[in-house]
């Protein structure tokens, strides 16, 4: 397990853009309004050739009136527990406030390593601005700019120096399945996760948009490692109008990109909506695995708990994913939700599967011998021999005489003849076309001699050069005669 530190302090000093500067990346979502981060998020960093785990938290406030203040401060007590090194982080503009001095009394009795930021100082100019914070009983603040990084690499040898040997953080050797959750907003994504995980990991609420940023969190089940992305809810392009849910919508859609499921969670309550559809086009063009799950099946009246019927529903409305599995849960009470990791592996498995060449000819030649595709301009067309090139997901190339003639029906019918014969009926799948002449072509030796070469039987531009010589002969005969007949 690498090192985990956490980056607490109160809103808006800046711990998001400190933990994207770290972490050389811009996952973490940032604005200039207080109060952005919510849950717990994790990151990947590496200084010094010394992994660890990096934690942005939400900004801590003791008396507020903002709804979500409890349940994040919860978050950051959680994140200070389980952290081997505490970053605290400071406004080196805004000053010193109440709360710098509630969390610097808790840190001191709670957590033996802890290094204290002072942020938003950009230069050498700035470094007076420490003087105040001194104050607070800090021995050795450190000036740093996390939008600049000015200061942040001598922060970061202190801060590695201080981890134990590397020896005692053996890298993870599991391959993970990346899985993540969307949806639209308060359909339950959030619940779920916690369901999953076994704790409190993400905030939970009532309130549609609680969660505003893409949050991973790693789980481990019976050996295998799972990394759970919760997404903002995704709302109708038409209602999104604020900036900040505009950048968690598109930090939503992109977490596909990188995810090998998506689980669509749905709510069973409100049955299959326009919405849930455009969100399962948004998994299907990313070309991820897709599970469905109809959360909230503990609130559908007893006459109306028909899981064929919700999928015939389903079906109808995206007749793109009839291919996705799906599952009825509750995140409330926790029925089957545990069983949703099954069909993670299931998916997944399928997912990544690669056939052979051989096996993949056999299942289309004996396709196109029982079904004859169509003639294309008085031609037949014929399909010499396919290969799957890629997996996640499995993607075969078709080569043919005529890519352009290969009628969409058929597509869909060579489509199903692999799906039922492979054994993946639960994962998107690909077939391309490519042409291929069928005439072999040999290339002339390099050190052949071109007019031995040509002799005898002459490649197609020497006949056209022959031709028109012979022309030109003819037309200067022909030339001549006018001219003497002329005299």
């Amino acid at each position: 397990m690498k090192p985990i530190v956490a980056i607490i302090g109160r809103p808006n000093v800046g711990k998001s853009t400190l933990f994207n500067r770290i972490t050389r990346g811009r996952t973490a979502l940032v604005d200039d309004m207080p109060g952005v981060t919510r849950d717990r998020h994790y990151g990947e960093a590496l200084w010094n050739d010394a992994p660890f785990l990096l934690v942005d938290t939400g900004g801590y406030l003791v008396d507020d009136t903002d709804a979500f203040a409890g349940a994040i401060r919860e978050q950051v007590l959680q994140a200070i527990s389980e952290a081997d090194a505490v970053v605290m982080v400071l406004d080196g503009k805004g000053g010193i406030s109440p709360y710098d001095r509630d969390l610097v009394s808790i840190l001191r009795g709670s957590h033996p390593k802890v290094f204290y930021v002072v942020n938003k100082v950009d230069g050498e100019r700035q470094e007076e601005n420490l003087y105040d914070f001194y104050t607070l009983g800090l021995e050795n603040p450190y000036p740093v700019s996390g939008e600049h990084g000015y200061g942040v690499p001598d922060f970061l040898d202190d801060l590695v120096a201080s981890f134990p040997e590397a020896a005692a953080y053996p890298k993870d050797e599991d391959a993970v399945i990346n899985v993540a959750v969307i949806g639209r907003p308060n359909a339950g994504k959030s619940s779920i996760i916690n369901r999953l995980t076994g704790e409190n990991r993400l905030v939970v609420s009532d309130v549609a948009g609680t969660t505003r940023d893409s949050i991973d969190t790693m789980v481990k089940r019976d050996g295998q490692l799972y990394r759970l992305i919760d997404t903002a809810g995704i709302r109708r392009k038409g209602k999104v109008k604020e900036k900040l849910e505009k950048f968690s919508v598109l930090k939503a859609i992109k977490s596909m990109e990188r995810c090998d499921v998506a689980v669509i969670i749905l709510d069973a309550s409100e049955g299959v909506t326009d919405q849930d559809v455009t969100v399962a086009g948004y998994a299907h063009a990313k070309g991820c695995g897709v599970i469905f799950a109809f959360n909230k099946w503990d609130l559908v009246p007893a006459d109306e708990k028909s899981p064929k019927l919700f999928k015939e529903r389903l079906d109808m409305a995206a007749k793109f994913l009839t291919f996705a599995p799906y599952i009825t849960l509750s995140a409330l009470t926790g029925q089957r939700v545990e069983k949703l990791f099954g069909q993670i592996n299931q998916v997944y498995e399928q997912y990544s599967t690669r056939l052979s060449t051989g096996e993949v000819n056999r299942i289309i030649e004996w396709a196109t011998e029982r079904t004859p595709p169509s003639i294309h301009k008085g031609k037949r067309l014929k399909f010499f021999y396919t290969t799957q090139v890629t997996t996640k997901p499995p993607t075969f190339v078709s080569f043919v005489n005529y890519p352009e003639a290969v009628h969409f029906s058929y597509k869909r019918f060579l489509m199903n003849q692999l799906r039922e014969y492979t054994g993946l009926s639960d994962t998107p799948m690909k077939l391309l076309y490519r042409e291929k002449s069928g005439r072999m072509e040999f290339d002339p030796k390099p050190d052949d001699n071109t007019n031995n070469r040509n002799k005898g039987h002459k490649d197609k531009p020497s006949r056209n050069k022959i031709e028109n010589k012979k022309q030109r002969k003819i037309q200067d005969v022909k030339k001549r005669k006018r001219d003497e007949s002329s005299q």
